[in-house]
């Protein structure tokens, strides 16, 4: 079997572990909402072996936009029992993604030049999040791939109510000095020890000195051989740096949420 026949098998693998046994029927929707005059579309995915109001999960994609794989992630997400919303930071439109990896740049450019719009875009989702009335409010965690990762600790440098803020190979960079000092619940960092452009020492140390300062309490896993973007895995390592960072932030969500 090649590597790329393993990964969607690995992957389920990964997603059965952190979310047990269950049996539900998945529901998935486009959900319109706006940012100003600028009309979104969010994926929403739940399962219905529960009732009544749950926890939540803002989940916001990399620099590649509403992908397939997006929403593949969202409604692996959901699997664990939460209410899953991807978020439409591009606004490219439903289900549109960056045609090609120039495109994914200069998208991401442009909310890396202006950090203002990057967190009203995120909280225009979360603020349709909080709506769902499925969703308790009060518990939202948010989960960021690669540029989601970045954009998470934009979002949460606003104060925003959320439990936990978790990113996986975060693209940091940029922040505000003292950017951590309005965090709220936790924090927790996946990343590989290979990752060039955003390194341990350039990209992430200093995220930690922030949050060391604001006294947020964190949780840093580094994942040896493993490069950036390990939630696309392409090699035994990542595979492995993929399952464990899946197995992790299944663990700190249950630990907040019970479920």
């Amino acid at each position: 079997m090649t590597m790329i026949r393993m990964l969607p098998a690995a992957l389920a693998a990964a997603f059965a572990f952190a979310a047990g046994p269950a049996q539900a029927e998945m529901k998935t929707q486009w959900v319109g909402y706006s940012q100003g005059d600028l009309k979104l579309y969010g994926y929403q995915v739940h399962e219905d072996s529960l009732s009544g109001k749950r926890p939540a999960i803002l989940m916001v994609h990399d620099r590649e936009g509403m992908t397939d794989h997006t929403k593949h992630m969202a409604e692996n997400w959901s699997k664990l029992g939460y209410v899953v919303f991807a978020a439409d930071i591009f606004g490219l439109g439903q289900g549109v993604a960056a045609k090609d990896e120039t495109e994914s740049r200069a998208q991401t450019e442009i909310f890396r030049q202006d950090r203002p719009l990057l967190r009203a875009r995120t909280q225009a989702a979360f603020e349709m999040l909080t709506k769902n009335p499925m969703v308790e409010a009060s518990r939202i965690a948010l989960i960021g791939y690669c540029f989601g990762g970045a954009t998470g600790l934009e979002f949460g440098s606003t104060g925003a109510p959320l439990a936990a803020n978790v990113s996986i190979h975060g693209s940091f960079g940029g922040h505000d000095a003292g950017w951590a000092k309005n965090i709220k619940g936790r924090y927790l960092i996946l990343h590989g020890a290979e990752d060039v452009n955003y390194s341990l020492a350039k990209a992430v140390n200093p995220v930690l000195d922030e949050l060391r300062t604001a006294k947020v309490k964190f949780q840093l896993e580094v994942y040896s051989g493993t490069g950036h973007g390990f939630s696309r895995p392409k090699n035994p390592d990542e595979e492995r740096a993929n399952a464990q960072s899946i197995a992790s932030t299944g663990r700190t969500l249950k630990e907040l949420f019970g479920i």
